[in-house]
């Protein structure tokens, strides 16, 4: 008796591959999975759990955005993270959050998370917040000064931008519904890739001269 390529097919998958997925229920199977950042397993959606024996219970708590961060940068910013490498009890929970702090006339430059959408809340001073529409909107540019106590939303994978347009120093806290967002930062991605872009695709995307594009990429090249 003959067998399909598809039926032999599904029984290599469940034989051979099948043992090797390490996370397929979209839902939590435990309270608390806290991520052990050195186990050597990579999994589908988050680290390895420890066991809860060794957990503890410091997973559920972090002073780490508590402290303003050196905002004495050229960006004149400073962010400060808490997602799943700074705190491993939001391992597969899908959620993290930053702090940013800024001196006068400092910025958060034009960035993308691609992994999450960002919802945050002024603390302090005023920022010009800037989101870029996608070509379906013509680019259009979202923008309005949050000032202390007002929220702000931007959707994944949309560019956007926070600037400092008062005369003293703002913070701002954001939340991602990831743990683990990243970021693209424009400017930094453009011009101190590596390896670098080609110049002449640089010259031809920017329509500009190859001076400009040299220029602008030893301002990067130690990174940002």
């Amino acid at each position: 008796m003959g067998y399909s390529k598809t039926l032999v097919a599904g029984l290599f998958v469940m034989l051979f591959l099948a043992p090797a997925v390490l996370a397929t229920d979209p839902d939590p199977l435990q309270d608390f999975c806290v991520a052990d950042l050195d186990g050597k397993v990579v999994s589908v959606n988050g680290h390895t759990c420890k066991p809860m024996s060794e957990a503890g219970d410091d997973f559920l708590f972090s002073s780490k955005l508590a402290k303003a961060g050196n905002t004495s940068t050229p960006n004149g910013s400073a962010v400060t993270e808490l997602d799943v490498a700074e705190w491993p009890g939001t391992n597969t929970l899908g959620v993290s959050m930053n702090r940013v702090d800024f001196a006068p006339r400092g910025t958060n430059p034009p960035h993308i998370h691609p992994r999450a959408t960002e919802i945050g809340i002024v603390m302090k001073g005023e920022l010009l917040v800037g989101i870029l529409g996608s070509l379906d909107s013509g680019n259009r540019l979202y923008s309005r000064v949050v000032r202390a106590g007002e929220t702000f939303l931007i959707p994944r994978g949309l560019m956007h931008f926070q600037f400092n347009v008062g005369k003293t120093e703002a913070s701002m806290v954001v939340s991602f519904n990831s743990q683990n967002p990243g970021i693209v930062f424009v400017p930094l991605t453009l011009f101190g890739s590596n390896p670098p872009i080609p110049t002449p695709v640089l010259t031809k995307a920017l329509r500009v001269e190859a001076g400009v594009v040299e220029l602008l990429k030893s301002k990067f090249t130690a990174g940002f």
